[in-house]
């Protein structure tokens, strides 16, 4: 898994759990402990657009309530813990595609917004009637 998709993993689960009134205690278990310890570095990454509205929010959660704690524990996939599988079997079944609410996911938007432009242009020249007047057909022909 990517370090950008490991991250809004992290960024999704905790944000949901954050959400939920009553909850004191968060453990985020994963086989990425490097990336889940990005949150916390103050250095800079080019990942800082996930990361800094996650810090912000963390650091709220914590304020909020002296009682608020969030634990990152690591477990390796080759543990083959039973809840890995089972996370795991889930996201590869699943067929939903995530749109990323947050405008601070500059590196999610842009890549989106650069493919579907790109897809946009070719099926507008694909369709183009001036397409022979100002571009030629590129063909492979064996001569």
């Amino acid at each position: 898994m990517s370090t950008e998709a490991e991250l809004m993993a992290i960024h999704i689960g905790l944000i949901s759990a954050m959400e939920i009134n009553n909850i004191h205690d968060i453990v985020v278990i994963t086989d990425f402990i490097s990336t889940a310890s990005k949150i916390l570095e103050s250095k800079v990454d080019p990942l800082q657009n996930i990361v800094i509205p996650l810090a912000s929010a963390i650091k709220a959660h914590l304020s909020k309530d002296v009682r608020n704690k969030i634990y990152f524990w690591y477990c390796p996939s080759k543990a083959k813990w039973l809840r890995h599988q089972l996370i795991d079997n889930q996201v590869r079944a699943s067929r939903n595609i995530l749109e990323f609410p947050s405008k601070n996911l500059h590196l999610f938007s842009k890549k989106k917004k650069c493919n579907d432009t790109l897809c946009e242009w070719q099926t507008s020249f694909t369709n183009s009637l001036k397409k022979g007047y100002y571009f030629s057909n590129s063909e492979d022909k064996d001569e």
